[in-house]
């Protein structure tokens, strides 16, 4: 994490498993993680065209960066604005069922940065479609940043199951209206940083989609600051971009 301009060290902050699309809606879930997809729009998503943020991300003293994305559910089309691992502006457009096609470049540092950034943007529904995941309420449980407590709704992807980082853990503290207070993410591979501890916070609405567009916490235990920018949701037949406000 030496060059603060490399997209693969962005990619490595957390990285979920592959599954990008609402494939498993018949798949039984603890009831909360049903709620907590309600309350951040789940209903709505078969409405939404395309979403476009920008991730912020900067771990004290290892990296600053920003990705400008616009991700299209139904196609799969991700369009990516930001910097290389040269030090250039990069824009590229693909479709990730076309992965295999694309540059290194894309494979390698895009698209892992790609999901890790769609994870920070949009977990509640990632936990709610991903069939591998084992959800598990453990009851209301002290916040780990604080004081007060909440529901902790465990995510664990199993070790087989593919992807960037198997194996990972992301524990959600959830409040009594169904927001993600805080997170904690445990690597389930050697990658770094292992341990991410996490608020959930300025939350905001673009269009039916709820976003929590600010993180802060620590990664390794070195100060950690994570906040969505830009935010704006496109739906299926308009050509307006609802702002996140």
């Amino acid at each position: 994490m030496r060059n603060a301009r490399r997209l693969t060290m962005m990619g490595l902050v957390l990285c979920g498993v592959l599954v990008l699309t609402p494939n498993s809606w018949a798949q039984q879930r603890a009831p909360i993680l049903d709620q907590v997809a309600k309350t951040f729009g789940i209903d709505s998503w078969d409405k939404v065209e395309a979403v476009r943020y920008t991730w912020n991300g900067e771990i004290t003293g290892l990296f600053k960066a920003a990705h400008k994305w616009e991700w299209e559910p139904k196609t799969n089309k991700v369009t990516f604005e930001g910097v290389g691992k040269d030090g250039k502006p990069v824009t590229v457009s693909y479709v990730r069922t076309d992965l295999g096609s694309q540059t290194d470049a894309v494979k390698n540092e895009v698209d892992p940065s790609f999901i890790n950034d769609n994870y920070w943007t949009l977990f509640p529904f990632h936990a709610y479609w991903d069939k591998s995941a084992t959800v598990t309420d453990k009851g209301m449980q002290k916040l780990p940043i604080g004081a007060g407590s909440a529901e902790l709704v465990s995510v664990k992807y199993p070790a087989e199951a593919g992807g960037y980082t198997p194996g990972d853990t992301w524990d959600l503290y959830v409040g009594k209206d169904h927001r993600v207070q805080q997170m904690v993410y445990h690597r389930g591979g050697p990658q770094k940083p292992s341990l991410v501890t996490a608020t959930w916070a300025g939350y905001k609405k673009a269009g039916p989609l709820l976003f929590s567009t600010e993180h802060r916490g620590t990664a390794d235990g070195k100060p950690l600051h994570i906040f969505l920018s830009d935010v704006s949701v496109k739906l299926t037949g308009s050509d307006t971009w609802m702002k996140a406000e």
